[in-house]
Order: C-alpha cells, then sequence, then structure tokens
C-alpha cells in the first residue's frame, strides 16, 4: 500500500511493500526527482538494502558451522513491511523476524524504517534492534535511491555534475561486470572544484564503490550547476551507480554500512568487511537526508 507525506513544498509516497520511497514530487513545478522504476532499465526507486549490502560471494555466507543462502542486497526490499504509524510529515515501518527470514538469516531481529518530511528534505532513518536472547548478531544496510536525470528533456545526464563536498580526487573501488564482487583494486577520479562531470561513458563499466568516510555531502547538478539533489550522511562508504552502459536517465547516490563480498573473500559471517554487529538486546541507529533542489 502506498502512502502520502505532503507538506507546502513536496509530495512524497512510501509503499508499505519493501517500505520503499516511490516518489518525491515538486508541488509547484510537478517535477518528479525520483525514478520511477521502469523495468527497461531498472525496476526499482529507492531499496533499502538489508540484511546485506551488495552480492555475497557464492550468493552465500557462513555462520555457525551452517551454509545460509542469500541474494543480492538481501530480503528487506522484497517483503511486506507493517505500518508502526503516521502523521503528514512522518511515517515509521518494521519488519520482524519470520520463518521465511531464518531459513536465509538465522537471527531474530526487528528493522524499523522512517521518513520524516520537512520543508524540502527528506529524512530517512533505520534502527535494527537485536532480539536474540543469547545470538550476537551480524548485518549490514544500505540506501539505493535512483534520482531522475536528465531533468530538462535532454537525450542523456551528458554534461550533468557529481559534486563530491571537499574532495579534490575521489578514490575508489569496483566490482567485477561478470561476478557483481568487489575487486581489490584503487582507482582515482579527479574532481574540479569537487566536482566530476558525467561523460558518456561514465557508467559504462562498474558500479564507483568509495570507502574511508571520504565525504558526507553527495550532490546531483544539471549542466548549469543547478543543485536537482543534496545526499547528506555520515556512513563509512558509499556507491555512485547507474546501469552499465544503458544510458539509463538516472543516478543513484547510495549511502552504505557494508558492501559486496571481494572475489577472494574466503571467511565466516563475522569476517566481512564492514561487518556491524550488536550483542543481545542492543540497537543500531543511523539515518541520512535527501535534499531537493537548491
Amino acid at each position: 500500500m502506498r502512502y502520502v507525506l505532503e507538506n507546502e513544498k513536496l509530495r512524497v509516497e512510501i509503499d508499505s511493500f519493501g517500505a520503499e520511497l516511490k516518489s518525491v514530487k515538486d508541488k509547484i513545478t510537478g517535477h518528479e526527482y525520483m525514478w520511477q522504476a521502469d523495468a527497461a532499465y531498472w525496476g526499482r526507486t529507492s531499496p533499502v538494502l538489508f540484511p546485506f549490502v551488495g552480492k555475497l560471494k557464492n550468493d552465500s555466507f557462513l555462520h555457525g558451522g551452517q551454509t545460509y543462502t542469500m541474494k543480492q542486497h538481501g530480503f528487506a526490499r522484497d517483503m511486506e513491511h507493517q505500518l508502526i504509524s503516521k502523521t503528514d510529515n512522518r511515517i515509521d515501518f518494521k519488519l520482524v523476524t519470520s520463518n521465511e527470514t531464518l531459513e536465509k538469516f538465522p537471527f531474530s531481529f526487528v528493522l524499523k524504517i522512517s521518513y520524516e518530511l520537512a520543508e524540502n528534505e527528506v529524512k530517512v532513518l533505520w534502527e535494527v534492534s537485536n532480539n536474540s536472547v543469547d545470538k550476537h548478531m551480524h548485518f549490514g544496510i544500505g540506501a539505493h535511491p535512483a534520482f531522475n536525470c536528465p531533468v530538462h528533456g535532454e537525450d542523456s545526464k551528458t554534461g550533468y555534475q557529481l559534486y563530491f563536498a571537499g574532495l579534490d580526487e575521489l578514490h575508489y573501488g569496483i566490482n567485477s561486470t561478470t561476478t557483481g564482487l568487489y575487486l581489490n583494486e584503487e582507482h582515482v577520479l579527479p574532481l574540479e572544484n569537487n566536482r566530476a562531470v558525467i561523460t558518456p561513458e561514465f557508467f559504462d563499466k562498474y558500479t564507483y564503490i568509495a570507502e574511508g568516510n571520504q565525504t558526507n555531502e553527495i550532490g546531483l547538478e544539471d549542466k548549469d550547476g543547478n543543485r536537482i539533489v543534496t545526499v547528506l550522511f555520515d556512513m563509512p562508504l558509499f556507491g555512485i551507480w547507474s546501469p552499465e552502459g544503458k544510458n539509463a536517465p538516472f543516478v543513484c547516490i547510495e549511502p552504505w554500512y557494508g558492501r559486496c563480498d571481494s572475489e577472494d573473500f574466503e571467511g565466516t559471517l563475522k569476517m566481512r568487511p564492514y561487518d556491524n554487529s550488536l550483542q543481545a538486546g542492543e540497537k543500531f541507529n543511523t539515518s541520512y537526508t535527501m535534499r531537493f533542489g537548491a
């Protein structure tokens, strides 16, 4: 079911399936900021990635001597979430352990996903609780919002810009186009005035995976430098993606607590890079904000 948050500036729609943000419209201009899930390019808009970000090696993980199967980005994006509460400017959902999740993920958890609307900003809040009596829980969580680009009727997003606050160059890794797993090699993207200009081949080969808390603010701008959206976050890494070689009319800016396995990874669940762990009864809270327009 879709729910609406609304103020004098924005109209926001969130679907209870996946607790996924589906639409953010400017109420004055009518502009839709979010990608509308055309399956010809990518059939999603802004899925929440839980309990893993990216792809596991062999689509599985080892924990407690048992192997569990898990597809890319986990299961939360493909499940119905329960509505907890709603006001005009906030909505809260939860996903709880079930027999279905226990087959894939051997922990008792509660995932709460909330959206807050204020002025021209949407804040996304996540809370992960370990409800196990005696199990130490391991997980990842991440965002995957896709923003329409170009926005002025151009044939492509060539000439649009990505702004990385405080950076002269972006250090990034990539994932393999064949396996989807992380390649242990570093690349450098030079920036001019903290910006990278999107070229025709910019998204031809891979996802940009930036580790090391390099920035906490990324902006998407049109050819004239007008800000379309700003993503504000405090997370250890992020991804920048648009479907490889498709000239897709959107760009994803993705703050993460986790990433895909490396091609050479061998180990148990708790040995995965960027593992987040909770003792029994503990909670993990974080958030990020999308600011639409200038």
